[in-house]
């Protein structure tokens, strides 16, 4: 089959198509014909050496398809069954081994590049809304990079909820993706020349002075400063990513002067622990695209083979909505 290398840490120029033998299922596992991976920030990291892993690697751990072999033990899942994965590593190619009881079932209606698109993100906007600060109807919501991925998920799910979200994004493009999602109001944030003073001053003037209830970061380094800024006293700041770097340590005493602010940098894998909460996460997305509910847009394809160009347009910020590989 073909796949894909990580030959070292370092950029996208690292990225290698290579052939690989098949896998072949082991105890509780499967195989699975990959329809489409997802591209994800983590991919990019671990790539880099931001995140240790042995090179070389296969990159990639999200995406959907047809299951062509199970392994002794599995029961529920057959062969030419749909499912879809958050956290099966190596799925940059055209087959991998997905551990059984991390598959989800793919429900009628949905197709499989949607399908591909939402366990990560999709998953990260819930448990984002839903568990780390569970979003309440009248609060104020700040997202970063609100025609990402992540971001146009999350902005429909805190909307669903009753929330006013607040998109900060970097083009007129990206302005309307979020405006289309639900946010109330849109920042160009590039536009800035001062982001740390100039972002908290307006969201405090879109809020009476008061600043926002929570604020979903994903940008990280560049926006740490001023989304801390935003948030109202015993507010939450919620770094859930770091497209622009990660942020270096803090004086924790920034807190206390802010108005006792809270602040928590949460990853997707506590969130789906159980059998249960994987299931719930992944059903209640499911079932919000097959009633209409929920728009997941497909930024871009790219072949397989092109995996270099997908992960350079990712961290280039040329991407909108999710980033999708197709053999």
């Amino acid at each position: 089959m073909r796949a894909i290398h990580a030959t070292e840490p370092g950029g996208p120029e690292v990225l290698t198509v290579v052939d690989l033998p098949d896998p072949e299922p082991g105890p509780g596992q499967l195989v699975v014909e990959v329809a489409a991976a997802g591209v994800n920030f983590i991919d990019t990291y671990q790539r880099g050496g931001v995140y240790p892993m042995p090179f070389p690697h296969v990159p990639g751990a999200e995406g959907a398809g047809t299951v062509v072999a199970v392994g002794d033990g599995v029961t529920g899942v057959s062969a030419g069954d749909a499912v879809a994965w958050a956290d099966a590593p190596g799925s940059y190619a055209e087959r991998v081994v997905v551990e059984a009881g991390r598959a989800v079932p793919v429900p009628d209606g949905v197709s499989m590049d949607v399908a591909a698109a939402l366990p990560l993100q999709g998953m990260t906007a819930h448990y984002l809304v839903a568990s780390t600060f569970p979003v309440q109807a009248g609060q104020t919501v700040l997202v970063t990079a609100a025609a990402g991925g992540v971001g146009l998920l999350l902005t429909q799910l805190a909307v669903a909820r009753g929330a006013r979200v607040i998109g900060l994004v970097g083009s007129a493009e990206k302005e309307s993706l979020a405006r289309a999602a639900g946010a109330a109001d849109v920042v160009r944030y590039t536009e800035m020349t001062d982001l740390a003073t100039e972002l908290p001053a307006l969201v405090r003037g879109l809020t009476g002075g008061v600043g926002v209830d929570v604020a979903y970061d994903g940008v990280g380094k560049d926006t740490f400063d001023a989304t801390l800024a935003c948030v109202r006293r015993r507010g939450t700041l919620v770094l859930f990513g770091g497209a622009s770097g990660q942020v270096p340590p803090f004086d924790l005493q920034r807190l206390n002067r802010a108005g006792s602010l809270f602040v928590t940098r949460p990853k997707l894998a506590d969130h789906v622990v159980t059998r249960d909460e994987l299931t719930w996460r992944a059903g209640e997305l499911f079932e919000a695209v097959r009633s209409g509910g929920l728009d997941v847009r497909i930024g871009e394809r790219f072949p397989l083979t092109e995996a270099r160009a997908a992960h350079e347009a990712l961290e280039g910020r040329a991407t909108t909505g999710k980033v999708l590989l197709v053999p």
